[in-house]
């Protein structure tokens, strides 16, 4: 058989960008619809910072306004914080949506859908009430990991999905060259 021309080459990367770019407006909108969501339930639930059920004996249900980074860092800088943080969140998350968009792996669209829909999530808070609600607490004797929402989880899960696809995904391999 003959190697496939430059039109059908064309059309199979069209395709795969077609896919990529369903896999990251998807992995978007189930992160931040799912956080924006869990996070008005959460509000909606509980009066006052510090609230929260007991669910099991390593989970409870607490409502946490963090209003810094990744276990409070920054929360000392206050509005600058606040903004800086929002405005970093949105640009990052930008960046991530123009590199999935070019690109023709779902796994890894996905996985930066996941990690944008989170920034978002997340920046919304800071603007809107200035910090971030965290909601999910885990715990085992007496240690307790810190607070985290929906937001969170979809960043680490979009960051172990890059990896995943990074380390162990095949390169997409065109149209079948005979």
């Amino acid at each position: 058989m003959a190697e496939r021309g430059p039109v059908a080459e064309a059309a199979w990367h069209q395709a795969a960008r077609a896919r990529s770019r369903r896999m990251l407006v998807v992995g978007f909108l189930l992160v931040f619809v799912a956080d924006q969501i869990t996070k008005q339930l959460a509000l909606a639930a509980f009066d006052m910072p510090g609230d929260g059920v007991v669910v099991t004996f390593f989970f409870n249900l607490t409502l946490v306004f963090n209003r810094g980074v990744s276990f409070g860092m920054l929360a000392q800088h206050g509005e600058l914080a606040r903004w800086g943080l929002a405005v970093m969140a949105t640009v990052v998350a930008v960046l991530l949506g123009r590199w999935a968009w070019k690109g023709e792996r779902p796994l890894t669209a996905l996985g930066l859908g996941f990690v944008a829909g989170g920034a978002i999530g997340n920046a919304l808070d800071r603007v809107r009430i200035g910090a971030v609600v965290d909601f999910l607490d885990v715990h085992y004797a007496g240690w307790h990991w810190p607070a985290f929402n929906i937001a969170d989880a979809g960043i680490t899960l979009g960051v172990i999905l890059l990896l995943v696809d990074g380390l162990f995904g095949r390169d997409p391999a065109g149209p079948e060259k005979t």
